[in-house]
């Protein structure tokens, strides 16, 4: 797995400052004044700090952007970064500010001299999560090195603690971008299952479903997807038991390692890019990573599918009829709306098995959702407004965009089968809906369920604020959050009960 910069914390020492070699950061705020650690950087840099604060360039700065200069007179550092940023910022000036420090450093090391800032911890999460650089099939010259992250502040000790929850989910965010964008001839089904067996070095039960136990388990929709491939399809089954006695919540992931569209063939140009096809899955490892790392007081089991969809002599037809698990009946229409296919029997076994007190799927499922909402938001779909509300608010809180969108039974209609209990497509108006109404389908009435269609959000190609261009690690923070502030338990409080 590609490792975050290591992010030490330590005393201020301005004397250090004039020999760091690397980029120095710093903060001054929106009126242009200076704390000390920036006074001292422009006497050490014979005042070029305060001729860039009262330039018209620096007046120009919105909040959390950036000014560089380069190669200061008189020190060993190779640049100066100034951020344009209040004592008090909101998370995400701060967190943008922090990955503009991580872009201009390159492969540099980097010291932010952290003052009296109150996100400081946001602002390092910013840098750590913008240095991710996805290398591993890169040799010679072309493979980056990454240095570390130092951060100088009056409390490192109070500042490492801060830091530890953003640590953890930065090595989780880094998981899913490793997985989405690993190629699929690496990242088979056996591999990613592999990989997720090594979580249980984290302290995770994990279990892994091969096809003749999908087969007695009657996954037959699932099994659908991947019969034309060579890779076996299986079901990984990821838990962590921090939450004592309490239903846990449930993660379903759509892992497709790569969708060729099967008998519906998708067009050639654009097909390399189906590698991400399993996002949803590699979110769901993300989180889990993430929670296990903080060691979460919370019951959480996740379920990923893991297919390959190939054109094969054994591959689905278009007009076939497959049975799911529930024992429903699925007209195949178009072989290419497999994500549903491979959620369906997941999200019913998940149910039956664990009981969850609630569940959210995730999936890169359809591209009528990048045309209606593009590349800054994913669709939020679900049958529970409570439960909605918090992971609207989770994402918000986390800068990670997400919009509901809406379900409704007259949606049905375009689902209706003349052979079948129900078709997987629905055709083009309402795309992303539909589609959401055929994995309504197979929630329980007493379960609170959202469906995350992250086609558009998953991978983006000009890359984000806090991402480089590629995977994107959207919804670990988001998710793990919700975990934190609606599913996590006092065990303490629990045990000091009078019925405990």
């Amino acid at each position: 797995m590609t490792a975050p910069a290591s992010v030490s914390f330590v005393a201020t020492d301005l004397d250090a400052l004039s020999t760091f070699e690397g980029v120095i950061a710093c903060f001054v705020a929106t009126d242009g004044a200076m704390g000390a650690e920036a006074r001292r950087l422009n006497r050490l840099s014979k005042g070029a700090v305060k001729r860039a604060v009262e330039s018209p360039a620096f007046d120009k700065l919105g909040a959390g952007e950036v000014l560089d200069l380069g190669f200061p007179n008189g020190m060993a550092a190779t640049t100066i970064v100034i951020a344009k940023l209040d004592r008090r910022p909101n998370m995400m000036k701060a967190m943008g500010a922090g990955a503009a420090f991580a872009k201009l450093r390159g492969s540099r090391g980097l010291l932010i001299l952290g003052g009296t800032l109150r996100r400081l911890s946001d602002a390092v999460l910013g840098a750590a999560l913008r240095g991710y650089d996805f290398s591993d099939h890169k040799t010679g010259d072309e493979k980056p090195s990454v240095a570390d992250i130092t951060v100088m502040t009056a409390k490192p000790e109070e500042a490492e603690a801060a830091f530890a929850d953003a640590r953890a989910q930065a090595e989780g965010v880094f998981l899913t971008r490793d997985l989405v964008n690993e190629p699929s001839n690496v990242l088979t089904t056996t591999e990613f299952a592999n990989r997720l067996e090594a979580m249980t070095d984290l302290g995770l039960k994990v279990e892994v479903l091969d096809e003749e136990e999908l087969e007695k388990l009657g996954m037959r929709t699932l099994l659908a997807v991947g019969q034309g491939s060579e890779s076996p399809s299986k079901v990984v089954v990821m838990q962590w038991d921090g939450g004592g006695s309490e239903a846990p919540f449930a993660l379903i992931g759509k892992g497709v390692v790569f969708d060729t569209g099967g008998i519906s063939l998708k067009p050639a140009a654009g097909m390399e890019d189906m590698t991400m096809d399993m996002g949803g899955a590699g979110t769901v490892a993300g989180v889990m990573h993430t929670i296990a790392r903080r060691k979460a007081k919370a019951n959480v089991v996740a379920l990923v599918g893991l297919v390959e969809n190939m054109p094969d002599g054994k591959a689905t037809r278009p007009g076939d009829v497959v049975r799911s698990m529930k024992g429903d009946t699925v007209e195949i229409i178009n072989t290419d709306a497999e994500g549903r296919l491979v959620l369906c029997d997941v999200m019913w076994y998940a149910q039956d098995r664990f009981k969850p007190a609630a569940m959210v799927d995730l999936a890169t499922l359809t591209g009528a959702i990048v045309v209606g909402l593009g590349h800054e938001n994913a669709g939020v779909f679900s049958n529970d407004d409570a439960l909605c509300d918090a992971f609207l608010k989770s994402a918000k809180a986390e800068g990670e965009g997400a919009w509901r969108m809406p379900l409704g039974d007259a949606y049905d209609k375009l689902l209706k089968s003349r052979v079948a209990d129900m078709k997987n497509i629905g055709g083009r108006p309402g795309g992303s809906i539909t589609a959401a109404q055929f994995l309504l389908r197979f929630v329980k009435d007493d379960t609170p369920w959202i469906h995350l269609d992250i086609a558009g959000v998953a991978s983006v190609s000009g890359g984000t604020a806090i991402a480089p261009a590629g995977a994107t690690g959207w919804g670990v923070r988001a998710l793990d959050r919700l975990i934190r502030d609606r599913y996590e338990v006092d065990l303490d409080a629990a045990a000091d009960a009078p019925n405990a």
